[in-house]
């Protein structure tokens, strides 16, 4: 049974991670509604979020490899014209280091003080409120900007409100997807800028996360839960990715809102 429990948990990790619904609301809702055996447990949340990051980090693959050979490339190649040639990539990866480093410093400074002052289920609530409003109001955005069209300042401000993200409950694919068509970003722009941002965020907290789980003297007791509810995180993230992927071309956004609406009326309702 308690098996069962880490693959479900898994799954909807993984369905909810790139989806604009807050994977972290979901399980935190999840944890209260049913009072689950790992309730508390930590760990197993760094897990799954792993899972999701493989899931993603597949399928942008290509991309990253090579903005890593042009950011290199730009800085260490003394050639002109083989920086021409990385300059725009290297732009590129100048504006994910500009659009995460707000939610870096807020996160280092204020995440654990924001999570045990907003740590309440309606708090959830009102987070899918906050959410489904926000989707709802970028449902007719089509954006014309390119990659090489985004700006620093569409960086700056894209990443000022990645932040909001730290409140609990609230999606932090769906805030940069808001943030990326109202800076009038492309719908295939937007959506490849919001996972470009999600690997610096990813990676510093898994960081950290794996020195707690390195710490951790039960963790081989807890190996096949862990894998298995990985492994499910994983394979329905990149499901769930080609999902999302479809919805943002189509400028069916606005779904997610109703269902953001809906449960975030259901949360309040079921904990009043």
């Amino acid at each position: 049974m308690k098996l069962l429990e880490y693959i479900i948990f898994g799954i909807i990790q993984g369905l909810t991670e790139p989806l604009p619904i807050s994977s972290s609301g979901h399980l935190v809702l999840l944890k209260n509604i049913f009072n689950t055996t790992i309730q508390n447990d930590l760990n197993f949340e760094i897990v799954v979020n792993f899972g999701s990051f493989l899931a993603i980090l597949l399928i942008f693959w290509k991309d990253i490899v090579k903005l890593i050979n042009s950011f290199f490339g730009f800085i260490f190649s003394k050639n002109k014209e083989k920086k021409k040639e990385y300059q725009i990539d290297f732009k590129y990866c100048m504006l994910i280091i500009i659009g995460s480093i707000p939610v870096g410093i807020t996160g280092i400074l204020l995440k654990d003080k924001i999570e045990n002052i907003l740590s309440g289920p309606r708090i959830l609530g009102i987070a899918f409120l906050i959410t489904a409003l926000a989707l709802f109001l970028v449902r007719n955005a089509k954006g014309i900007k390119k990659d090489k069209d985004i700006t620093y300042k569409d960086a700056i401000i894209i990443g000022l409100l990645q932040m909001v993200a730290l409140f609990p409950g609230i999606s932090r694919s769906g805030t940069v997807l808001v943030g990326c068509l109202l800076c009038g970003l492309s719908r295939e722009t937007s959506l490849k800028y919001t996972f470009m941002l999600y690997f610096p965020v990813s990676v510093a907290s898994m960081g950290l996360g794996m020195i707690d789980i390195l710490k951790d003297g039960n963790i081989s007791n807890l190996i096949l839960p862990y894998t298995t509810g990985l492994i499910a995180s994983g394979i329905v993230t990149y499901f769930a990715y080609q999902w999302l992927s479809n919805w943002v071309k189509k400028g069916h956004l606005w779904k997610f809102s109703i269902y953001c609406l809906i449960l975030g009326i259901f949360v309040l309702f079921y904990f009043r």
